[in-house]
């Protein structure tokens, strides 16, 4: 009766054992030691052309930023220099000298000339409204080339100085008072050529 017993269970016991060895799962096998050698020289590699590209990117936005930085420089000297060359002299009442006021201002628009050898500029005489036409035509001419010839003492070529005269017919102020003639007793300075990009020896 024993042996009846055993033979089924035996017999089952081998079923299982084949079942597992023809279709059962085995079991997974890790990573071999050339495979983690392998995935770890290859981090490495990545890791550094990560590195790489940073740094990169760092220097490109380091040099926008200083590229920026310049052109924000050379405006703001231009402007600067701009404003030295385009800023009024004034004169006195039927008076073509320059006044020490004037001077000053006269040398600082040399400094920035020298600077700037291409620059070339137009100097327009003004008078105040009292006067004939012809007159004031003639004193506002007169008052340009005062100004031309104080600049072109110092060495600047007449050649990059044009002058011309408005006379009494363009007033700073439109008034008739002391005030007002005074200010439109002037000499007015427009860059004609080589302004775009100008130096400023002040800065």
């Amino acid at each position: 009766m024993k042996h009846r017993l055993a033979i089924p269970v035996v017999i089952a016991a081998l079923a299982l054992g084949g079942m597992a060895a023809c279709g059962g799962n085995p079991e997974p096998e890790g990573p071999t030691p050339e495979e983690l050698a392998e995935q770890a020289r290859q981090d490495s590699i990545a890791a550094a052309e990560r590195a790489r590209q940073d740094s990169i990117a760092a220097a490109e936005a380091a040099r926008r930023a200083r590229e920026a930085e310049e052109a924000e420089r050379l405006r703001a000297e231009t402007a600067a220099a701009r404003q030295i060359l385009e800023e009024l002299i004034h004169f006195d009442y039927d008076r073509s000298e320059i006044r020490p006021d004037a001077e000053a201002r006269l040398m600082s628009k040399l400094a920035v000339l020298r600077a700037n050898p291409t620059v070339r500029i137009r100097i327009a005489g003004h008078a105040d409204e009292r006067g004939s036409v012809e007159y004031n035509l003639a004193l506002g001419q007169r008052r340009a080339e005062a100004a031309r010839d104080f600049l072109t003492r110092f060495g600047i070529d007449a050649g990059r100085i044009e002058t011309t005269s408005f006379g009494e017919d363009r007033p700073l102020v439109n008034a008739s008072n002391e005030q007002a003639w005074a200010q439109n007793r002037r000499d007015e300075f427009t860059i004609i050529a080589g302004g775009d990009q100008l130096r400023n020896p002040a800065q």
